[in-house]
């Protein structure tokens, strides 16, 4: 059971059938199975930037934020036993949540020349990356 929380501004038109979709799709893609739960919400630019500000140090706004609820091992550690959060009792792995702007979606894909949805989809997949400890240079 896979169970993914999406919120958003109702003045956003998101398509939530299809971020739930992206998600399953991307955890597919990294053998992910099993009881697991995400969130993705979707805001507004002054939200963003206070996330930013409150979280990173960072004064301005982005497109996407990832908080995993647990940093995950380097590939070359993952054989060793961790210490962390303890496991939750009804055995669900709660990756954490992803925030996107909507506003930014808009500002990229134009700049882009690509869909809001298609924006949105290369956001999710990154966001999802980025909670499994798949990190870009």
């Amino acid at each position: 059971m896979i169970n993914i929380i999406v919120n958003s501004d109702p003045r956003y038109n998101i398509n939530k059938v299809s971020i739930r979709a992206i998600v399953l799709e991307t955890l597919q893609k990294n053998r992910i199975s099993g009881k697991v739960e995400v969130g993705i919400n979707v805001v507004g630019d002054r939200k963003m930037h206070e996330l930013n500000r409150k979280y990173r140090g960072i004064d301005s706004t982005t497109d996407i934020l990832s908080f995993a609820l647990e940093e995950a091992a380097p590939a070359s550690l993952q054989h060793i036993p961790r210490i962390g959060f303890v496991a939750s009792p009804d055995r669900v792995l709660r990756l954490g949540d992803i925030v996107i702007s909507y506003p930014q979606v808009m500002e990229d894909a134009s700049y882009d020349g690509v869909s809001i949805d298609d924006e949105i989809r290369k956001l999710v997949e990154h966001g999802i990356n980025h909670l499994l400890g798949i990190h870009h240079v």
